[in-house]
């Protein structure tokens, strides 16, 4: 999967990270992913519905909870990872201040961006017919580096990549900004 190709190059470039919070795991997909790449996760959601299909499919920590308000203790984790859900939050900003606080290293995102062809294309689908995406929230590259720098404050680092081209195009991921899915880090630079 592209997506998990963006991620873990993103992963790389973190601080050694051994202990990870995914906000809005889901089914648990990507904490599985996460935990495949040698991190201690702990997987949150509040669905209930959500968590038990991810208890069935995975062997990890699980916690229902809610991202505007999480349940564990400052810098409890290394990172916090967000991925295709921060669309889906009511508070995004909340959010964010949230993961930032429970994870000591910064934060791994990764959301459908606003200004590609896919991200168009879900949005077109959607007045024509109900979708998941109807209710989400997509972001262009801009619009997220301007939020995490809102959230963060201070000197923060940002990297970030793009997958999920045209099929024609020559790159799988890079630092393109219209590819269909955006993988962004933020680390802090405490002091």
């Amino acid at each position: 999967m592209l997506e998990k190709a963006v991620l873990g190059w993103l992963l790389q470039r973190l601080p050694h990270p051994t202990r990870a919070l995914e906000v809005g795991c889901g089914t648990g997909h990507f904490s599985r992913w996460l935990s495949e790449q040698g991190q201690t996760v702990v997987g949150l959601d509040r669905s209930v519905a959500m968590l038990a299909q991810a208890q069935v499919l995975n062997a990890i920590p699980l916690v229902q909870g809610d991202a505007h308000h999480l349940p564990f203790a400052d810098d409890t984790f290394d990172i916090a990872v967000l991925v295709t859900a921060l669309e889906f939050l009511e508070r995004p900003r909340e959010a964010l201040v949230e993961s930032l606080r429970v994870a000591r290293g910064g934060l791994i995102l990764g959301v459908l961006n606003r200004w590609s062809v896919l991200g168009l294309q879900r949005r077109v689908t959607g007045l024509f017919r109900h979708t998941v995406y109807d209710e989400a929230r997509f972001y262009s590259i801009w619009e997220l580096k301007r939020l995490l720098r809102s959230v963060a404050g201070g000197r923060v680092h940002i990297v970030w990549r793009t997958t999920l081209f045209p099929r024609q195009w020559p790159w799988q991921q890079a630092p393109l900004p219209w590819g269909g899915f955006i993988g962004m880090t933020l680390v802090v630079e405490k002091g």
